[in-house]
């Protein structure tokens, strides 16, 4: 339905959410509230977050917020460096986007791609879009990008000029092609596209089709994925037992076994470079200003813990049709 542009509607959907998936619609919460609290005791500015995420009364462990900052910080770089290279001429997916908040940041900084893209399962994008239609602090900067006279907002859709939200299931990808093209997707832009912790919840199968469509939709772009590896010594099979005791299955968990499986992934499903590495790594490379500030906000004495932390996660990161976009950037 199309909404007056100052006073946009909502409706309730009626479809039904498949309850095979609540484990994984669980975990959105849980990386949200998780990153609320890394933001309220000052690990990166973030004043949209608040005004869609509760602030749990639980505190949470040093080094998972540390784990956060460090994802955070290692995607927002990638971010940064495509939309340099493009000079903002391009699009931005982000497939699993959840509570997210890059859309209102990149704007802050002046940065903003030509349009950005959301999508997630339609029961979480109803949320969102619910704290977006009551919260004029999320509501007016969507608003002051769109120039025509009504903004598409229903129960799992928002669609304005530089910025859209759609609810789809990534495994159904005829549909997801559909609604994306519905919101102006354009295939002759440079495309960046964005899964956090998202692969790893479909079957191999079920990611290496998303993934081959993304690389055979667009002519030049960038894949960015942050997940688990090293999945396969006793740490790893922790985290496993842990998510499955919370009726949350790693379908694609095979592919986590090393750095080497994620990057082979992207490669035999038509991306033309592709780089990885673990989230230590990452860590280890921030500028020793950031490190010492962050390191100051609260005190680790499990430095053994963090490590073991970091290194089962990683930041990958491929290209296709301009070989620069795989070699230019490195996480600093």
């Amino acid at each position: 339905m199309a909404a007056s542009l100052r006073r946009p509607s909502f409706s309730a959907s009626s479809s039904s959410a498949d309850p095979d998936d609540e484990g994984v619609r669980g975990t959105c919460e849980d990386a949200s509230i998780c990153k609320r609290f890394a933001v309220s005791i000052g690990y990166w500015h973030d004043p949209y977050i608040q005004h869609l995420v509760r602030l749990s009364k639980e505190r949470k462990a040093p080094e998972i917020n540390r784990g956060y900052f460090a994802r955070v910080h290692g995607v927002s770089q990638l971010i940064k460096a495509f939309l340099q290279k493009t000079e903002c001429h391009c699009q931005i997916l982000n497939l699993g986007a959840g509570m997210d908040t890059i859309f209102w940041r990149l704007k802050d900084e002046d940065l903003l791609p030509s349009k950005y893209f959301e999508v997630d399962f339609p029961m979480i994008v109803t949320r969102k879009l619910h704290s977006i239609k009551y919260k004029p602090f999320l509501l007016q900067p969507i608003i002051e990008l769109h120039s025509e006279d009504t903004l598409q907002i229903d129960g799992h859709l928002l669609d304005s000029k530089r910025y859209a939200i759609i609810g789809a299931d990534l495994r159904d990808l005829p549909e997801l092609e559909e609604k994306l093209k519905k919101c102006n997707m354009n295939p002759q832009l440079p495309t960046l596209l964005i899964t956090e912790c998202v692969l790893v919840y479909m079957t191999p199968e079920q990611s290496a089709n998303l993934i081959k469509w993304a690389a055979n939709s667009f002519e030049t772009a960038m894949f960015i994925n942050y997940e688990q590896v090293n999945m396969d010594d006793r740490f790893g099979q922790i985290m496993i037992e842990n998510l499955r005791r919370r009726q949350c299955d790693l379908a694609g968990v095979e592919t986590c076994k090393s750095l080497e499986s994620q990057k082979e992934r992207l490669l035999s499903n038509g991306w033309e470079t592709a780089s990885a590495v673990n989230m230590m790594e990452v860590y280890s490379r921030l500028p020793q200003a950031e490190a010492s500030r962050i390191e100051s906000l609260e005190f680790l004495d499990e430095m053994e813990l963090l490590e073991q932390l970091m290194k089962h996660y990683c930041l990958c990161w491929a290209s296709k049709g301009g070989s620069e976009l795989g070699t230019w950037f490195y996480i600093c």
